[in-house]
């Protein structure tokens, strides 16, 4: 990275279980220069999630105030159930001081990014196969047969936007994949 490197927002993206959180788990633990944004959301902690750490765990009625007040970057309702987001004033702060974000969102979050942020670089992940998407769906076990279902439908149609993307990677390997997504924000 140079003296005169501009701090970015990159928005990482892709379909349910291709392995976002897996990849940016990656990144936060090996490369310390990247800020990543903590998302609020209407869903309950799952096992080993902590408040403030993994997400802001809120109620409907205060989301419903940061959207009101417009202190979301971006939000969603995703797979017809919970609302997640991105609250405005951190990423803006983290910017103004330096920082590079990453922000691993949904689709829906990316499209809004686009229209508020467009300079913004966005990476869609994608996974090798749809075979593999379906195994890390079902392996993972934290949702029910119906739940599965649900995401797997809502995949077909997050696969099918990887157009909209400036940059595509695979994840066939997280190490891979989160040293090409750091390549790709200017960072190595």
């Amino acid at each position: 990275m140079t003296e005169n490197h501009k701090p970015t927002l990159t928005v990482l993206a892709g379909p349910t279980a291709v392995g976002k959180g897996t990849v940016s788990q990656y990144i936060r633990e090996n490369y310390p220069q990247v800020w990543f944004s903590v998302s609020a959301t209407t869903r309950d902690p799952r096992p080993g999630e902590e408040e403030g750490v993994h997400y802001y765990f809120v109620s409907d009625e205060e989301f419903d105030s940061m959207v009101n007040n417009r202190q979301m970057l971006e939000w969603a309702k995703v797979h017809n159930s919970y609302r997640y987001g991105t609250m405005r004033l951190h990423v803006e702060n983290a910017l103004k001081s330096g920082k590079n974000v990453l922000l691993e969102i949904d689709l829906q979050g990316a499209r809004q990014i686009r229209n508020s942020m467009p300079d913004s670089t966005f990476i869609f992940l994608a996974p090798p196969s749809w075979e593999e998407l379906v195994r890390r769906l079902t392996d993972r076990g934290t949702e029910t047969k119906a739940q599965q279902e649900q995401r797997l439908d809502t995949a077909k149609i997050e696969l099918a936007a990887e157009p909209e993307f400036d940059h595509t990677v695979v994840n066939d390997s997280v190490e891979r994949a989160a040293q090409e997504i750091i390549e790709i924000m200017g960072l190595k």
